[in-house]
């Protein structure tokens, strides 16, 4: 029966890796199941180092969706407001996005908003056409490459969850 409640359980921590489709904190879901399963079964090989490390995790997948964007948009020569306004479309692409295709809208919703509100920003400060849309771009790649790597690390903390998680 442990077995069975494992697997239920594995399965709904997969799920939360696909919260990263609606831009919601999946990786930090993940960590707070964990806590309320290590709560009914205080028996699992986990201790604090293991939470620690979840969290770890979870923040540096946070830091490095923020800083891919950022560094993105400055590569791609954007400004500070440019930078700004890409991240708040993204936000508002992928809540506008979510009710299409069953949810999965919400990530070319949020990558699509970065690259409008990146581009919108940057023609707020009156910058050519031309220079607005390469930042635009640089907040649509930095956008894309920080979902996958926020994705990356849920893997990895799904996994170690896993490992954590099975009855030996």
């Amino acid at each position: 029966m442990q077995e069975l409640y494992a697997a239920l359980f594995l399965g709904v921590l997969f799920l939360t890796l696909g919260l990263h489709v609606f831009s919601l904190p999946g990786n930090w879901v993940m960590l707070a199941l964990m806590l309320v399963w290590k709560y009914f079964h205080p028996a699992m090989d986990a201790g604090w180092g293991f939470f620690i490390l979840m969290a770890l995790i979870a923040g540096v997948g946070e830091l490095v969706q923020f800083l891919t964007q950022v560094y993105s948009v400055r590569r791609f020569g954007g400004s500070g407001r440019g930078n700004w306004w890409a991240i708040g479309g993204s936000i508002v692409g992928a809540i506008v996005g979510a009710p299409f295709f069953f949810g999965i809208g919400a990530i070319p919703g949020a990558f699509l908003g970065a690259y409008a509100g990146g581009l919108a920003g940057e023609l707020s400060l009156k910058r050519p056409l031309p220079e607005a849309h390469k930042s635009a771009m640089g907040a649509f790649f930095g956008t894309f490459l920080g979902v996958v790597s926020k994705f990356g690390l849920g893997v990895l903390m799904f996994w170690m969850s896993a490992k954590a998680v099975w009855p030996s």
